[in-house]
């Protein structure tokens, strides 16, 4: 992308799709990074001196495997350089006592642009205030240059930069030093809902109104229109916004838990509609205010307490977005309620495509459920030997085990809705099948009506044919009704005969499929045919005539058994038999 049309850069960056996930490139524990089974290992790569590049070296400086080969293919650095808007860090310190900060100098907002990078290195390097419990930074417009310093300072394993870029749901654990600290990592997409007024996504906009796509692109955003009965065809699916819009979002956090001091790191996607750094660290700062939440820190120093509220917020999404599908089904069932087979038709596209989603969401809620299931079966090494250590792990069981409960009922409102989906799907299959029924019913109605109509007719027919045939006779000027006439009824006899024949003749001919012709006859065959058929037929008839009744037995032979004799025989053998035993 060309920097000097940073409008055009910008653009591309907010419409670029998201990438369907490569699972096998998500953790640290697949021992060849971003490495495929046709990517040429053979081809040298240049020298690299280690301690003398600092943070500009990052991450082969730190992690040596990882080879402008496979930093290439995961496209972390060249998708970060696709940033038009300057890097900007959003701070906030969680203090011993749970008390949130956020508005100190130099915390709050920090904007990282390429002539602030020495300082923001500067700034990194400074040390944390001892009553600082966890430093949480959220980046929005992730930049190289941040990137680098970041996973230089915390030592972060380079699968967290790609697998956020990339969009790979993803959780590891590395680096664990027990009594010290550990990383840990979550990459989880979740959905969310808009609203639009107008229409987005103008790459689109040239598609007509009746089109559908050839395609169900289930990492696409998913459009839902309000209105029923303004309900577009392709409302569930056209890149025309109606009232909402489901899509994908992403919470992406790394997390170094130490024993003084812990951080977390957040990526957020430059996409457009999606959480940015800005919102999610506004959100944090009102669950600070939670007195729920406050008595928690105030009970246990554990850090990871801060990283599981923030998966809160993934499920605050999904529950807003399954109240707008909610109101959307009970839309389709309207229309489908309504015997509107136009509509019905044009609706049948948009039933599949909102199922196929749904089918998407049920994988991305497992994600999350395990996503949990992590965070719950990953104790803080750095608590070890805390003295509320048994408080801490009590409270993490609770908290985790009601975000669970949480998911499980997403899922299950997510099995309801494909449930009902199929429901009306039937639902649109049976009213079309009884309205056929009733179109079928009223056509044999039809039917009967002209066959009595036709009946009525012969009989008619049947009535006058009598007396037309003998008004026919009596008008015929023969010798023997008429004396004098030249022609007799023997002529008329033979010449009706003759044109009958004839007629007969061109009809079969011109018919290749009638059962007098053989399979694939000529047209040659077929005008001659008299001469093929009735001698066949007079043979089969001397045949038949010189055929013996006992030749037109069933033979006997094929119904013998196993012995060689008939059923019948060995039957008539046995009772003879019993009738020995028995005299």
């Amino acid at each position: 992308m060309s920097s000097s049309n940073p409008a055009s850069a910008a653009l591309d960056t907010q419409m670029s799709p998201i990438p369907v996930p490569l699972y096998r490139h998500a953790a640290p524990s697949g021992p060849w990074p971003w490495v495929d089974f046709n990517t040429d290992l053979s081809s040298s790569e240049p020298p690299f001196r280690k301690g003398e590049h600092e943070w500009r070296g990052y991450p082969q400086e730190l992690f040596g495997n990882w080879s402008p080969i496979p930093v290439a293919r995961s496209e972390m650095l060249t998708k970060c350089a696709r940033a038009v808007k300057p890097c900007v860090v959003y701070g906030m310190d969680v203090m011993g006592d749970g008390q949130f900060k956020t508005r100190e100098p130099g915390l709050h907002r920090t904007e990282v642009s390429e002539a602030k990078i020495n300082e923001f290195w500067s700034k990194l390097q400074d040390e944390v205030r001892k009553d600082v419990s966890v430093r949480a930074l959220f980046v929005d417009h992730l930049s190289e240059s941040v990137l680098k310093m970041l996973g230089t300072k915390y030592n972060i394993e380079p699968f967290f930069f790609t697998s956020s870029t990339n969009w790979i749901p993803s959780r590891y654990r590395e680096d664990v030093r027990h009594g010290v600290g550990d990383h840990i990592t979550v990459i989880l997409p979740f959905i969310r809902t808009t609203e639009k007024t107008q229409k987005t996504y103008s790459s689109s906009s040239d598609m007509k109104p009746n089109e559908k796509k050839n395609t169900i692109d289930v990492m696409a955003p998913l459009h839902l229109h309000g209105n029923p009965y303004l309900f577009s065809p392709r409302s569930c699916l056209s890149p025309f916004i109606g009232e909402h819009v489901l899509l994908i979002d992403l919470l992406a956090i790394h997390m170094i838990r130490e024993k003084n001091c812990s951080t977390i790191i957040t990526y957020h996607p430059a996409l457009r509609d999606r959480t940015t750094a800005q919102r999610l660290h506004q959100v944090m700062e009102r669950a600070g205010g939670s007195v729920y939440w406050n008595k928690i820190f105030v009970a246990s120093e554990d850090p990871t307490f801060f990283f599981l509220a923030i998966l809160w917020y993934a499920l605050y999404a999904w529950d807003e977005s399954f109240e707008v599908l909610y109101s959307c089904i009970k839309d389709m069932e309207v229309i489908l309620n309504d015997y509107n087979f136009t509509v019905m038709v044009d609706l049948n596209h948009s039933l599949h495509g909102l199922q196929a989603h749904l089918l998407q969401y049920e994988t991305l809620l497992h994600d999350f459920q395990k996503s949990v299931e992590f965070i719950r079966d990953t104790p803080n090494p750095a608590m070890e030997e805390s003295e509320n250590r048994g408080t801490t792990e009590e409270l993490m069981r609770r908290e985790c085990k009601n975000l669970l409960s949480e998911i499980d009922r997403l899922h299950k409102r997510c099995s309801m809705f494909i449930r009902r989906l199929k429901n009306a799907t039937d639902l649109a299959f049976a009213t079309v099948n009884i309205e056929d029924s009733r179109q079928t019913h009223r056509l044999t109605k039809a039917t009967l009506r002209d066959s009595a109509a036709m009946k009525l007719i012969s009989y008619l027919t049947m009535v006058f044919l009598p007396a037309s045939l003998t008004a026919s006779v009596f008008g015929m000027h023969v010798r023997e009704i008429v004396p004098g006439t030249l022609e007799t009824i023997s002529r008329y006899v033979w010449v009706t005969l003759l044109m009958t024949s004839v007629t007969t003749w061109i009809v079969i001919t011109l018919q290749p499929y009638s059962t007098i012709h053989k399979p694939g006859a000529g047209m040659w065959r077929r005008v001659a045919w008299p001469v093929f058929f009735f001698p066949d037929k007079i043979m089969e008839y001397f045949k038949g005539k010189k055929t013996s009744p006992q030749d037109n037995d069933i033979s006997l032979s094929r119904i013998r058994g196993r012995g060689g004799h008939s059923s019948m025989l060995m039957f008539d053998d046995a009772m003879l038999e019993e009738d020995a035993i028995g005299g």
